[in-house]
């Protein structure tokens, strides 16, 4: 009788046992990997949600109605079509009287202060504009949503969330704003000048246009420069250098040039083109030139590796036809690798449209209140304009330097999302 037992552990058993455990080492791997990504859109979700529930009140600002009207007297103006009287005229008087004729138990002068401090100074220009495009108003009243100042426009939002946030609105402005509010003469209106003016002091007329050129201005200037250089590099580099010790150091430093840190090109930069050359601070002339060194590393690799994705196919077929070297590269190796060359370039300006550590560098952390009109120009971008905002101390200031990296993360996704179509549509696969 064969009292023979089967093996425990034979092959067959310990195969099985042996992919069951990858199975599970590969189970896990594949859940931390998306554990990973949950937690990474989580987090980005959360710091957009934040982002935008900061912002959004920005979009829109508080106007105050008021019955106003034009009194040559109080103007101290007779003729409305001399710019030289409507440069002088006394606009913030005739809003003072409006705002006495609306509160007219308001006697003494601090009490005045306080209710003369409600409207923005800005309403005087608005009203002097309308006086010179309108010369028949003067002397006649008429009713105006004029804006406020940025401490009501801070209270009434607030106000509106349910979570009153008095700030330095004394309990006297309240009882004034809880009056108008009641009346229907305070509302929001879209915020305009946000997008139309540049930078002030006060909150309620800070806007984004110019930190807006200034970024366009000086993307200029980079594209400009680092596009062609780093194409010519790239050409260079793929077709015509050697293999040798020298090219090899060439790529090299490229390679490392990519990953400095920005703010070393910003030294740079103040080294060579404001210390040495004299150039002025804070131009974006300057600022396209310290982000054209910035952004070439990366428009050079990404230009290279579009020319080497060309196949050689095409290039035995070209010389076999009898082209040169300069029609093989002209006429058939560009035109095949320019929708990767633009796509490295598109990456490039995005990143070099988030930079801040160098511009701050070169000096373009002034404040900058006109609208540049020129490479020339002072000027300031978006970033620096984040960074100034966010170091601010009124809380107004805190919508505006949300809102403003909303409209900076709109034009970033809007530059990598075509990026990535012009890679999807344009860019021949082999």
């Amino acid at each position: 009788m064969n009292n023979a037992q089967p093996q425990k552990n034979s092959p067959a058993e310990r195969v099985q046992q042996s992919l069951k455990k990858r199975y599970r080492a590969e189970a896990r791997f594949r859940a931390f990997g998306a554990f990973s990504v949950i937690l990474g859109l989580a987090a980005l979700l959360v710091l957009f949600v934040k982002i935008i529930s900061s912002g959004i009140g920005a979009f829109q600002q508080t106007y105050i109605k008021l019955d106003l009207a034009y009194d040559e007297s109080v103007l101290g103006i007779s003729d409305p079509r001399d710019e030289d009287q409507l440069a002088v005229a006394n606009f913030e008087g005739a809003i003072r009287a409006a705002l006495l004729t609306r509160f007219p138990s308001v006697t003494a002068r601090s009490d005045k202060r306080a209710l003369y401090s409600m409207v923005s100074i800005a309403a005087a220009f608005e009203l002097q504009d309308e006086l010179r495009h309108a010369p028949d108003l003067l002397n006649k009243r008429r009713q105006y949503w004029l804006l406020a100042d940025d401490d009501l426009d801070t209270y009434f939002k607030s106000l509106k969330a349910g979570d009153p946030y008095l700030g330095r609105v004394s309990p006297q402005q309240v009882e004034w704003i809880t009056s108008l509010i009641e009346a229907g003469e305070v509302r929001k209106q879209f915020n305009r000048r946000f997008f139309t003016s540049g930078d002030s002091a006060e909150a309620e007329m800070a806007g984004i246009l110019g930190a807006l050129i200034g970024s366009l201005l000086t993307l200029a200037v980079t594209l400009v420069l680092s596009f062609p250089i780093g194409v010519g590099a790239a050409i260079y580099l793929e077709e015509y250098a050697p293999a040798n010790k020298f090219t090899d150091f060439i790529e090299v430093n490229i390679n490392n040039l990519a990953a400095v840190p920005s703010v070393i090109f910003g030294l740079l930069g103040l080294a060579i083109f404001l210390n040495m050359f004299g150039m002025p601070r804070s131009v974006p002339l300057v600022g396209g030139l310290v982000l054209t060194l910035m952004t070439l590393p990366t428009i050079i690799i990404s230009s290279r590796a579009a020319i080497k994705s060309v196949p050689q196919s095409i290039r035995d077929a070209a010389l076999g036809m009898g082209a040169s070297k300069m029609q093989l590269i002209l006429h058939h190796v560009l035109p095949l690798a320019m929708p990767g060359m633009l796509t490295g370039a598109i990456i490039g300006m995005a990143q070099a449209l988030g930079e801040t550590a160098p511009l701050l560098m070169i000096g373009m952390v002034a404040f900058i209140v006109d609208i540049p009109g020129s490479i020339d120009d002072p000027a300031t971008v978006l970033p620096v304009q984040i960074f100034l905002w966010a170091d601010s101390p009124e809380r107004a200031f805190v919508e505006r330097t949300s809102a403003a990296i909303m409209v900076l993360l709109g034009f970033l996704i809007a530059m990598n999302a075509l990026a990535i179509w012009l890679r999807q549509h344009l860019e021949k696969r082999w």
